[in-house]
């Protein structure tokens, strides 16, 4: 539960500065964050990645191979459901919530509320960073999205006011409810051999949230969250 009460006290932070502070971040300030939170994101998966991969060369290899299916898989089931389509029609409702607040130059704090709990709750990383969490025990994910949710909720602030900071709320239980959920599952994978599954699988997904950051390549992130469930069915099926 550590990151989603660092994340929930970056949001109340973020907003409290934005509130107080009268000019925003400069486009080179926010490029700097852009790239570090990038690269720190890259190590994470990566690294991630690697601690669920083990064994003899064959052994890693069958490993990387059900990965990478599980992943192929979970995209088919995520297009079948239709989960980034459902995710873009969210983050266009607040987009427009947004758009209307910065025409009126100053926008109502329940539309605030709205979308940064729209926002920092559907987005990829929160499912990831609290499996991880919950699963492996820890919570780097979830501090790069502390902070990126913080400086956002700045922003947020100045538009509508004090109502982004009241989504510290949302976040803290919707996060903390999937932290402890995985936390109870964690016994039975690890009993079972499939945690390092997971592990390999959320890494390379929070690999791809670091392409996203740094703008290098756009990717339906949200159609992939199924192969987190794929991928120790496969590995169960195939041992």
């Amino acid at each position: 539960m550590i990151g989603t009460i660092l994340n929930a006290l970056a949001v109340v932070a973020g907003g409290a500065a934005g509130l107080k502070t009268s000019r925003p971040l400069s486009a080179t300030t926010q490029s700097r964050l852009r790239i570090g939170l990038g690269a720190c994101t890259v190590w994470i998966g990566l690294n991630t990645t690697w601690s669920g991969l083990s064994g003899s060369f064959w052994q890693f290899g069958k490993q990387l191979l059900l990965v990478l299916l599980a992943l192929t898989l979970g995209k088919l089931v995520g297009q079948a459901l239709r989960l980034q389509r459902g995710f873009n029609r969210l983050g266009q409702f607040a987009k427009r919530k947004f758009d209307r607040a910065q025409t009126a130059s100053t926008g109502h704090p329940g539309d605030g509320f709205v979308t940064c709990t729209i926002l920092f709750c559907v987005a990829p990383l929160a499912v990831l960073g609290t499996l991880q969490e919950g699963l492996l025990d820890d919570f780097r994910l979830l501090a790069v999205k502390a902070l990126m949710d913080g400086l956002a909720t700045m922003g947020f602030a100045k538009c509508f006011g004090w109502g982004p900071l009241l989504a510290a709320l949302p976040v803290l239980a919707y996060q903390g409810t999937l932290t402890l959920l995985a936390q109870w599952t964690a016994p039975y994978l690890h009993d079972h051999a499939l945690l390092d599954s997971v592990s390999a699988t959320c890494g390379l997904l929070v690999f791809s949230v670091a392409l996203v950051i740094l703008e290098l390549k756009k990717i339906e992130l949200a159609n992939y969250l199924p192969g987190l469930f794929v991928a120790p069915l496969l590995t169960w099926f195939c041992r």
